[in-house]
């Protein structure tokens, strides 16, 4: 059987233009993905041999799995859930709500990606636009401290290099791509324009852009320990000024290096200021499938879309103070509930390590780093293989995630929901 338009839920791409077939209970093909949709796709086809759920590596029923589950976290003094950001908006709801109840801190896997640009966007706005206007109306793409050739590879075909739109009608003839980094990267190929910067320095080169662009002359000297030459930021900031419409991408290359929300403030200035001269936007290159979602929901609900606090009984954000790396880092948390994430394979090494020390409950599709030191394991029906839910793409537009496969384990809504009920009744007991 062929399902068509599928969402394939991997990265912030979103694509939902997604063909799978379906055979005697499992996908046999996958059409139009990446090769990283494709592999999503096929990796999560047949996952009915794991147990419902474990503790302490016991193999144990899913109700068995949520009541201990449920007391482990009742009983914590700073509980910390942590990940959503591969699961669907509707069980990010009843986790910010379990959140609430347990007067826990809850963060997302934007404190390590893109926290930086939310924090910009509060200082200052995003000045963005939807994926689609990039690909009907984009003749200028630059890719800044990003490598879409291997973190969203159809980000090139689909959305912002190749593809033909209603202004662009010879695809990738009428556009421009330029590939700032601090390295040759694979992307590089698909580039009109690389430009190497220092590491450390694209402050410094984005800053220089703005002058440029509000006519102040800068001297070679200004320029000169950033690796790129003031002829060539002349003849970007020429090209940024000229063309009809432009694309900045903002890549991990700027919000993890040094100036991290700094980086990603210059590109917002610098495309406020483009935006007198033309029609210019830029846009966070979100790397997992929901983590847009995980933001905007919320925000919704408590103001701040990260590293939220509720130990005083309404929402508090810091970063720094609030988020994962650093309540596990300091030893904070003394209980932990990881849902669609594998910390411990990810984090840096202090903070995953406290995981291990502490009681921790992973709700997980399939076995990671992270289930195997969770002290109880909630086996999940994979978002959008298995369990229907809405998703936003990077660009924050809203798609509802199709159920191609059945699945014998309950959904992280389900889950999530009998966990808040349960703690509501051990913590008013």
């Amino acid at each position: 059987m062929e399902i068509d338009n599928v969402v394939c839920a991997f990265c912030g791409c979103v694509c939902d233009d997604i063909t799978v077939t379906v055979e005697e209970g499992r996908i046999s093909e996958v059409k139009n993905a990446c090769t990283l949709g494709r592999a999503w796709f096929l990796g999560h086809s047949s996952n009915a041999h794991r147990p419902s759920g474990t503790v302490n590596g016991r193999p144990v029923s899913t109700e068995e799995a949520v009541e201990e589950a449920a007391r482990i976290l009742a009983q914590a003094r700073y509980p910390l859930i942590f990940g959503l950001t591969s699961t669907y908006c509707e069980a990010q709801k009843e986790a910010i709500a379990l959140a609430e109840v347990l007067g826990a801190c809850i963060d997302c896997c934007t404190s390590v990606c893109h926290g930086p640009s939310g924090i910009a966007l509060q200082g200052v706005g995003e000045p963005t636009c939807t994926l689609g206007e990039v690909k009907n109306r984009a003749d200028l793409i630059i890719y800044w401290g990003s490598n879409p050739a291997e973190s969203h590879p159809r980000h090139l075909t689909r959305y912002a290099v190749t593809p033909k739109g209603l202004f662009t009608p010879r695809g990738r003839k009428d556009r421009r791509v330029v590939l700032v980094d601090v390295r040759p990267t694979p992307s590089a190929r698909a580039a009109d324009i690389f430009l190497q910067v220092k590491p450390g320095k694209d402050f410094e080169c984005l800053w220089a852009l703005r002058a440029l662009i509000k006519g102040i002359d800068l001297e070679e000297d200004a320029v000169a320990d950033t690796g790129v030459t003031l002829a060539q930021l002349k003849d970007l900031a020429d090209r940024m000024q000229s063309c009809r419409f432009g694309m900045l991408c903002v890549g991990q290359g700027l919000t993890q290096s040094r100036g991290k929300q700094m980086n990603t403030t210059a590109v917002f200035l610098l495309v406020r200021e483009l935006n007198g001269f033309t029609k210019f936007a830029a846009m966070p290159m979100r790397g997992h499938g929901n983590v847009t979602g995980i933001d905007n929901v919320l925000a919704w609900q408590t103001g701040y879309p990260f590293g939220v606090n509720f130990s005083r009984g309404y929402p508090r954000f810091n970063p720094g103070e609030f988020t994962a790396v650093d309540v596990l880092t300091r030893q904070e948390a003394d209980a932990a509930l990881i849902i669609a994430s594998d910390p411990v394979a990810n984090l840096p090494r202090p903070a995953s390590g406290r995981l291990s020390q502490i009681p921790t409950v992973a709700l997980e599709t399939r076995e990671s780093e992270t289930t195997k030191i969770a002290k109880v394991v909630i086996t999940t029906a994979p978002a959008g293989i298995s369990a229907e839910g809405t998703v936003y793409r990077m660009d924050n537009v809203p798609l509802r995630l199709r159920k191609v496969l059945p699945s014998p384990f309950p959904s992280d809504e389900e889950v999530l929901s009998r966990l808040l009920e349960r703690v509501k009744e051990l913590k008013h007991a």
